[in-house]
């Protein structure tokens, strides 16, 4: 079916909104900047039909990805094994000290 316009021409079908452009749109709601949203939407073209996307944009996305997971861990409790190894380097630094002061003290009590 043909559409007429007033001054004689077929009307053309209306654009799409790209993909790539709500992609952006996405990216730019949630604070990511002008320049690596822009950047960061077109990886789906470069890489449409099998091909591999350029390493710039790849390494781009793998920061992205990692940013999210830290983001993810510091929203949830945190990570329990991080929090142990903690404890225990500071119970072996207490416990040091403590042997510390006490070869000390052994010291000073044999001079006498």
């Amino acid at each position: 079916m043909r559409l007429r316009t007033h001054w004689g021409g077929y009307a053309l079908k209306m654009a799409k909104t790209k993909p790539n452009k709500k992609l952006y749109s996405r990216m730019r709601a949630s604070g990511v900047r002008k320049k690596v949203a822009r950047e960061l939407s077109r990886l789906p073209g470069h890489a449409s039909g099998g091909k591999k996307a350029p390493k710039p944009l790849r390494q781009a996305v793998n920061r992205l990805e990692a940013t999210v997971g830290e983001l993810k861990d510091h929203s949830r409790r945190g990570d329990r094994k991080a929090a142990a190894r903690k404890a225990a380097r500071t119970r072996r630094g207490k416990a040091e000290s403590r042997r510390r002061s006490a070869r000390k003290g052994a010291r000073k009590r044999s001079k006498s």
